[in-house]
């Protein structure tokens, strides 16, 4: 157990110091805070899209980990079911940053003073590329790979992928990926969906640094070069 819960002290400073930040921002800027949706305030949304990466990262470390060092679930169930469970799970959280953001957005729109076609501008700037990435994903380094499959298949040993986006970094889908849940803040001119886009974009970094990078070194041996 002493390797599942390997840097993961640095995982839980790292979230608590991004809370403390975003909690001294709202203080100072209180109006991000107007607004509700159905009923609810726009200050419930946002601490609702602010667990739930929180939860999903938790969730993919405890798996991964699991399955990695003790082999919890494929003894259990197999690699293909085990997978599969994962990453259904996976997906239901990862859909979940991206729609909560989206009723935060809406929650709190036109919070935020921008130039309504700067704004439509960049988010289709954004748009293609995360579409470029998601073409790179499945084209290249497969949906598989990208949920994590090398956690569960321990006769899985592929190089880094060099094509598609990821010919530019080799993190591309958290350089790239996240991009996304910027989408809504744009749109609806929201500040407090930019900040919890933002939080997503560097909470994921302390997952890469603080998970997957380790991880890739027991699995691989070494690390992608940035």
């Amino acid at each position: 157990m002493r390797e599942v819960f390997r840097n993961q002290i640095w995982n839980l400073v790292s979230v608590i110091s991004l809370i403390t930040f975003i909690k001294i921002f709202i203080a100072n800027n209180y109006a991000v805070m107007n607004g509700a949706l159905w009923g609810i305030s726009t200050r419930a949304w946002f601490w609702l899209a602010i667990a739930i990466p929180i939860f999903h990262q938790v969730y993919v470390w405890l798996i991964w980990r699991l399955e990695l060092y003790q082999n919890t679930f494929t003894k259990r169930y197999g690699v293909a079911r085990s997978f599969k469970i994962y990453a259904a799970g996976f997906s239901i959280l990862f859909a979940s940053r991206l729609i909560f953001i989206i009723i935060l957005a809406k929650s709190s729109q036109y919070s935020l003073l921008i130039n309504p076609y700067f704004a439509y501008l960049l988010a289709a700037v954004i748009s293609l590329v995360v579409i470029y990435l998601f073409y790179s994903v499945i084209r290249y380094f497969t949906l598989a790979r990208a949920y994590g499959i090398d956690h569960f298949d321990k006769d899985y040993n592929e190089p880094y992928v060099k094509k598609g986006i990821f010919r530019f970094t080799d993190n591309g889908m958290y350089v790239y990926g996240l991009m996304i849940l910027y989408l809504p803040g744009l749109l609806f001119s929201s500040k407090a969906a930019l900040i919890v886009a933002l939080f997503n974009h560097i909470y994921i970094w302390v997952h890469y640094y603080c998970t997957e990078r380790p991880d890739m070194k027991v699995i691989y041996g070494k690390t992608p070069s940035n």
